[in-house]
């Protein structure tokens, strides 16, 4: 038995662990993405009672513009992202925010103009778009924009007026294609090419779309391919050297600590978001490899609060001749980078397993606070690159 972070490795982590990973469910738990039914109660009955932290969460909430059920989509056939391209895939990006924002007061709220509002966009959408095209980046657009699609649907699920089969084929014919043909590929490059969120935001996509579509092919393809994948998502390659500080806390070394650190911040983003919608299916990818993520999300947020962490040579291949690249030093380019990604991390392991996690919750307090979503992070990509709202549903 190792500890971590002061504490033994051993002992019950609740219902999610009492399946073996790998195994898609033959019950599906619906809402069973991001948001699980209790997850959803537990805001519904604390912001009725004007509960903090849950009611400033609820307030950053309604007062985001996305979250307004006159929000007007604007659907488009073809999506584009990359160089040479319209590049148009704000539009998508965020009419999702609004579409995941709705939906989300709906169900803490009881609003029905707000779910009236998440189905007008999903079902626009769904009748709409056909396919999406650009450069290589068109790959992320399947893979961010994919998962976060595939968690309204979850969230709008037997409302009234939500087009469920439409929007179930929109995802599995424009964004799973394109997610599955990545990882199988990786558009024919050295294995080590594409840096670690392109694998995990495609991952994220296929556990979502499989999720939303009772798919238990696609849900086993994703978890196999986060446990032994073999590009730079999975797990051991995403945190590929292990250390431990003097505090005596494991920190795993992240696959783009030598690029920078927003990156870093949104990868663990893309890998928290994959291991919470396992987790609502009763997969424990948070606890695989002797909680290695959890290494790596506690590097991560110990660098960006501003401390010191060790680093070991990263090497990697590029291109589709395996050019020799290498990484000597972490990156300090973005740190201190925010995202609205920390709280779900902290409720789980803090939360949830009664865990010391101290660089994550010194992020989460001291420097995320109160989250907010798309909309309130800059008008950007990054800004989108999660759906945010953490206070408001995980807190415990």
């Amino acid at each position: 038995m190792r500890a971590v972070g002061g504490l033994a490795l051993a002992g019950a982590l609740g219902a999610a662990s009492a399946r073996s990973a790998g195994a898609a469910p033959t019950t599906w738990n619906h809402p069973g993405a991001l948001h699980n039914a209790g997850d959803i109660n537990r805001a519904r009955v604390r912001v009725a009672a004007g509960t903090d932290p849950w009611r400033a969460g609820w307030q950053r909430l309604v007062d985001n513009p996305h979250s307004s059920s006159t929000w007007t989509p604007n659907p488009q056939s073809v999506i584009y992202r990359g160089t040479g391209t319209s590049n148009n895939y704000p539009i998508l990006y965020n009419d999702i925010a609004a579409a995941y924002q709705n939906a989300l007061r709906w169900q803490v709220g009881g609003t029905t103009a707000n779910a009236d509002r998440a189905a007008a966009i999903c079902n626009a959408w769904s009748n709409t778009l056909t396919s999406i095209q650009g450069s290589t980046d068109a790959i992320l657009v399947a893979g961010l924009q994919g998962w976060q699609f595939a968690n309204v649907g979850e969230l709008l699920r037997g409302y009234p007026g939500f087009d469920l089969d439409a929007f179930r084929q929109m995802l599995l014919n424009v964004f799973y294609p394109i997610n599955h043909g990545f990882l199988r590929d990786h558009n024919f490059t050295c294995i080590s090419h594409y840096w670690a969120n392109w694998d995990l935001c495609n991952m994220a996509s296929i556990m979502a779309i499989a999720i939303l579509c009772e798919d238990g092919a696609k849900f086993d393809e994703a978890v196999t391919y986060f446990q032994s994948g073999a590009g730079n998502g999975s797990l051991a390659h995403a945190v590929p050297f292990l250390h431990t500080d003097a505090a005596g806390y494991g920190l795993g070394q992240w696959q783009e600590s030598g690029r920078d650190q927003g990156h870093c911040v949104m990868g663990v983003g893309q890998m928290g978001a994959l291991c919470e919608m396992a987790w609502n299916q009763g997969v424990d990818l948070y606890a695989h490899d002797n909680r290695r993520f959890f290494q790596g999300a506690q590097y991560v947020a110990k660098y960006n609060i501003g401390l010191d962490v060790p680093f070991t040579t990263y090497s990697w291949g590029s291109g589709t001749n395996c050019a020799h690249n290498e990484h000597t030093a972490i990156a300090s380019g973005g740190r201190g980078h925010i995202r609205p990604i920390w709280a779900m991390l902290h409720f789980h392991y803090h939360g949830r397993l009664g865990w010391r996690d101290e660089y994550l919750s010194t992020m989460y307090d001291d420097f995320v606070g109160t989250e907010g979503g798309g909309g309130d992070y800059g008008s950007t990509s990054g800004g989108f690159d999660q759906l945010g709202f953490g206070t408001l549903m995980y807190a415990k």
